[in-house]
């Protein structure tokens, strides 16, 4: 009655198949083939692992070189304001000096122009005294006496006020 139960003779197939895959070396085969996946396996991971080591280097070089980047643009703002701040006190500086010449010469400019007129209004003053005496002598005093009389006094009155 055991061997008239299907499960039985599907057991013994399935004992003999083994023992049939033994005897031919089936299970070398099917191991040879595992060691080789598992090699394979085994080389792609450790690429993989050279992969992610060269990516971590090449992230640090970049951020390196990003820091580098920063650093050296903010040297160059630092410069460009240090730069800028010189330019503008130069500028001021200049400027300074430019607003006191001008105004030097604008008080030298006034100063003779106040001496000129100072001059004319003397010169005027002279003018007008020489023909005041002259009209006031030459209705007082005449002949050669006053002739001496009016070109002394026009001398003196000119010696004085020029």
């Amino acid at each position: 009655m055991l061997f008239l139960d299907p499960e039985t003779w599907v057991a013994i197939a399935f004992i003999l198949l083994v023992i049939g895959f033994a005897w031919m070396g089936v299970h070398r085969t099917v191991l040879t083939a595992l060691d080789h996946r598992a090699e394979r396996i085994k080389a792609e991971l450790e690429d993989a692992s050279r992969l992610k080591d060269e990516a971590a280097k090449v992230l640090a070089e970049y951020k390196a070189r990003r820091a580098s980047a920063e650093r050296e643009a903010a040297d160059i703002i630092a410069s460009a304001n240090a730069e800028a701040e010189r330019i503008a006190s130069e500028a001021k500086a200049k400027m300074e000096d430019f607003v006191a010449r001008r105004t030097k010469t604008a008080e030298s400019k006034i100063a003779l122009a106040e001496a000129q007129a100072v001059a004319d209004v003397r010169a005027a003053a002279a003018d007008a005294a020489v023909q005041a005496a002259s009209a006031i002598l030459s209705q007082s005093v005449k002949g050669s006496l006053a002739d001496d009389l009016l070109a002394k006094g026009i001398a003196e009155v000119r010696q004085k006020l020029n």
